[in-house]
């Protein structure tokens, strides 16, 4: 009876019977909300979650208490930026893809020097260039939507590619591959790993800690401008703080899929897994009619439940 209690205490395999559950919930509650059609765009908002929480569950694997709270910015700003540069034409998407992933990865620099060089806390620095981005976006829209995406990218997002699948959720499949090969076959995430779980020897075992925390946070702004460029797609154009959902999502969808707020442990199908439990949770809110307001509340409960029950591996490794 052993392994079947340590087989329910495995997070993946909790998140996989709660979403199920959550499915036959949301199916009593509204007849349909189990349609293969529903789970498709259920699955279409869990990429577009599950491409942020990629670069959030690097950052948070790399320990030190690193959170990017910057994310939702990036995606906002992705979203208009790639907007202005495709500007409806198919020809833009390229230049588009190249201008969102420079400036991902020049704020996550930013973020990353910060953290590094001036030893300022990842929640601070990060929460610090939010307000930043925040800022920006004002400065560059003056109040005024401009730009829109290219037929191309949304028919990209919203329509079948292959085996009657969405390229969005092609793109989600293939990072996730990525991800699994990168964390558990490359240097790059042993090195991770090492550095979650005691930065101190891994610094002293030859691993550039610093470079290595400063590429962690590029990779969260490039994965949160590629989830921007794909959410222009998928709602056509783009608008203030249309990021900003992401900012809390992506870190619960990360402890959801059971990666330690202490770095070190965990990995990114859980994550695929967290992601997809949060969009279905969200959908059956949205069901019962609560309004936003009101999911933000059950978001932040949630979270911090999470981080509660998560503390206690913290401690006991410290």
């Amino acid at each position: 009876m052993s392994w079947i209690t340590s087989f329910f205490k495995q997070p993946l395999v909790v998140a996989l019977i709660l979403i199920v559950a959550l499915l036959y919930l949301g199916q009593s509650l509204s007849p349909g909300f189990a349609s293969a059609d529903q789970i498709l765009r259920l699955l279409i908002v869990a990429s577009l979650l599950g491409i942020v929480a990629a670069g959030q569950n690097v950052v948070i694997l790399g320990g030190r208490e690193g959170i990017d709270l910057s994310v939702g910015g990036v995606v906002s700003l992705s979203a208009i930026i790639a907007g202005n540069v495709m500007n409806g034409a198919d020809g833009g998407i390229l230049p588009a893809v190249l201008a969102c992933l420079a400036a991902g990865a020049f704020f996550g620099l930013l973020n990353g020097l910060g953290v590094t060089l001036l030893r300022i806390p990842p929640l601070v620095m990060t929460l610090g260039m939010l307000g930043v981005l925040q800022g920006l976006l004002v400065v560059i829209r003056q109040g005024i939507p401009s730009g829109r995406a290219a037929p191309g990218l949304s028919a990209f997002v919203t329509q079948p590619l292959a085996l009657g699948i969405p390229g969005i959720i092609w793109l989600w499949i293939v990072i996730g591959l990525f991800m699994a090969f990168m964390l558990n076959r490359t240097v790059f995430g042993h090195r991770i790993y090492a550095i979650g779980s005691n930065e101190h020897a891994a610094y002293m075992a030859g691993v550039p800690v610093r470079l290595m925390r400063i590429g962690l946070f590029m990779i969260s702004g490039m994965f949160a401008a590629i989830a921007g460029l794909c959410l222009l797609g998928y709602s056509g154009s783009s608008f203030a703080n249309v990021g900003e959902q992401y900012m809390l999502s992506s870190i619960i969808a990360v402890v959801f899929g059971g990666t330690s707020l202490a770095g070190g442990k965990g990995g990114y199908t859980g994550t695929m897994a967290g992601a997809l439990l949060l969009v279905i949770l969200q959908g059956i809110l949205t069901t019962v009619n609560i309004d936003e307001s009101g999911r933000q509340m059950v978001f932040g409960a949630t979270l911090l439940l999470l981080m509660l029950f998560y503390g206690r591996g913290r401690a006991m490794r410290a």
